[in-house]
């Protein structure tokens, strides 16, 4: 929505509102926000001794054993298993 004078209207449907002085005080524009930056990624390494009997997917490496760590998904509906291989340190996630 966009501002017309003292009205707010849609640019799809062309509707059309009165503007609110008390409720856009509460309105953050773009230029108002932050940016936090990109989310943490995990080290499935860091801090972690557990292993467990997982084949590396690395086409140049046999190990069966990788470090693993559990992270919630986008929107937290469930969690993923984050791997790293002991041995290469490829990284990989449970499908």
């Amino acid at each position: 929505m966009h501002t017309e004078g003292d009205t707010w209207v849609c640019r799809s449907c062309t509707n059309e509102e009165q503007r609110d002085s008390r409720a856009e005080a509460g309105m953050t524009t773009q230029d108002g926000q932050q940016d936090d930056g990109a989310p943490a990624v995990a080290d499935a390494t860091r801090d972690s001794a557990e292993t467990m009997r997982e084949p590396c997917p690395a086409d140049d490496c046999d190990s069966d054993r990788a470090y693993y760590e559990m992270m919630p998904k986008p929107g937290g509906s469930y969690e993923v298993r984050l791997f790293t291989c002991v041995e290469c340190g490829h990284k990989w996630r449970d499908s």
